[in-house]
């Protein structure tokens, strides 16, 4: 067994999270490229290091142990680039699936078969149309309608969709009409997106207040009171310290933009 091939295995959720992220390679082959990628970044920083820590005179042993760091620190943050584009893929599937759910539902009611409720679910608009692509393209290949479901299931990364799938090859299971089963699935998650969405409401006033205070009122107050404190004390200010108050400034405003974004549920009623 080779270097990576052990390395591999002490990731055992990885070939799942690969197949569920939609990234065409193999366990060995992603650990391999992280491997790499987070080598070549501490070697970078490590030679940046020298020539910092070289002129505070210290020793070789602290640059390699800098490197270190620095590499363990770039791997562990490699290696979790899977994640972030599953948790991408989740919200985009979040935000649409009430909606691909809807027009499965639609389909059924007007009389049409499963598997040809499928195939037109995967011509249809929208990111769910890639998953039940999947779904018919297990189907021609010879895959029973149950197992390809359960596959699905298995493999999605939005749990409300999984939701949906479990219904349906549950419902088929027992032999009754999926519509139903569908329907109720439906109501129960457009429940929940409404409850996010109160959530959401509670969050985001609490968030305003927090932000017209730290990002509006504290600074506009804090900068008028040492600029008029400033003048009468006849401190100068150099250019620099207001650079370096407008950026701190901009800080504020991108953390509390992204703070924003995080918190908006994923939702599309």
């Amino acid at each position: 067994m080779s270097f990576y091939e052990q390395l591999a295995s002490r990731f055992p959720e990885l070939k799942k999270d690969l197949r569920i992220a939609h990234i065409n390679q193999t366990p060995v082959e992603y650990v391999k490229q992280k491997f790499q990628a987070a080598l070549f970044m501490s070697i970078g920083m490590g030679i940046f290091a020298f020539f910092v820590l070289s002129k505070m005179g210290i020793g070789i042993i602290m640059i390699v142990v800098t490197i270190i760091i620095f590499f363990f620190a770039f791997f562990s943050l490699f290696m979790r680039q899977v994640q972030v584009v599953i948790r991408r893929r989740e919200k985009d599937i979040d935000r649409e699936v009430l909606f691909a759910g809807r027009f499965l539902l639609i389909k059924l009611n007007t009389g049409e078969p499963l598997i040809n409720a499928l195939v037109e679910a995967s011509k249809s608009y929208g990111v769910a149309n890639k998953y039940f692509k999947e779904i018919v393209r297990e189907i021609e290949l010879g895959t029973p309608l149950e197992q390809a479901l359960e596959m699905e299931s298995y493999y999605t990364p939005s749990q409300k969709f999984r939701k949906i799938l479990f219904q349906i090859t549950n419902a088929l299971k027992i032999g009754i009409d999926v519509s139903n089963f569908l329907s109720s699935i439906l109501d129960e998650i457009a429940e929940e997106q409404l409850i996010e969405i109160k959530r959401y409401g509670k969050k985001l006033n609490s968030m305003t207040l927090f932000y017209m205070l730290i990002a509006i009122v504290v600074p506009s107050l804090g900068v008028t009171i040492f600029i008029v404190v400033a003048s009468l004390v006849s401190l100068a200010m150099p250019l620099g310290a207001f650079m370096i108050i407008v950026f701190f400034l901009a800080l504020v405003q991108l953390i509390f933009i992204s703070a924003f974004k995080m918190i908006r549920p994923d939702v599309n009623i």
